[in-house]
């Protein structure tokens, strides 16, 4: 199976590191060093899993190039690699479409274990058991294609997003932690922060519920986690 990484990064002394640790993992690596690049790269690597995208760039930022490869492709993992430690900056990539950020400097058993999380989740490592469907009104989950539709038109979904609401409303009612979404969704050795899950519970109220501000389908548990429901 495909275990295929995009590494968009400018300086080649810090792609090069990454390239080396990602072969010695067992990744394939297609290299960018600028935005339109990395999106040539794409349309000629259809089957890429993951795309390493560093933030500042020659002819663009990272943000804006995680924008336009969500636009076209709602299933390939994003992490953005950023310097910057303001937490707007990760915010924003996420809430562009990223699914992870990684800070430099980083180890790179860290990146790997990040990587090989995004992996499982995007088709490069064990295969979905085919469980069949989940209705709650209006919403029909459809756990063999991995796709939400909302009164019979389909939400775009990244696969990050379809994890979150499958393990939500498998538990429609009961209050899940924090940690166990990150648990479920990222997998147990992932190394990142709680945070990650509360943007991507805001990405998916802007896709999925009627009035975001004033969510009726995911609702907060304050100071524990979400749940699916009343």
């Amino acid at each position: 199976m495909s275990r295929r990484v995009l590494v968009l990064e400018d300086e080649t002394n810090i792609r090069s590191f990454i390239v080396i640790n990602l072969k010695r993992a067992g990744y394939e690596t297609i290299e960018a060093g600028t935005g339109q690049e990395a999106l040539d790269q794409l349309r000629r690597n259809p089957d890429i899993n993951v795309a390493l995208l560093d933030v500042m760039l020659p002819d663009t930022d990272g943000f804006e190039v995680c924008r336009r490869i969500r636009a076209s492709n709602k299933t390939i993992g994003i992490i953005m690699l950023t310097a910057l430690t303001q937490e707007m900056d990760k915010v924003t990539g996420l809430m562009t479409g990223a699914d992870d950020y990684v800070t430099k400097p980083f180890s790179p058993a860290e990146l790997t274990a990040r990587i090989d999380a995004l992996c499982r989740r995007t088709g490069g490592g064990e295969p979905t058991v085919d469980t069949g469907e989940i209705y709650y009104s209006p919403f029909l989950l459809n756990t063999r294609n991995r796709t939400l539709e909302k009164n019979g038109q389909r939400v775009k979904l990244t696969q990050v997003e379809y994890s979150i609401v499958q393990f939500l409303m498998e538990n429609a009612g009961k209050a899940m932690s924090r940690e166990e979404i990150l648990d479920v969704v990222w997998g147990k050795e992932y190394f990142g922060e709680l945070k990650i899950v509360d943007v991507n519970i805001r990405r998916l109220r802007i896709k999925i519920e009627d009035d975001p501000t004033n969510p009726t389908y995911i609702n907060t548990v304050w100071g524990y986690g979400y749940k699916w429901g009343a």
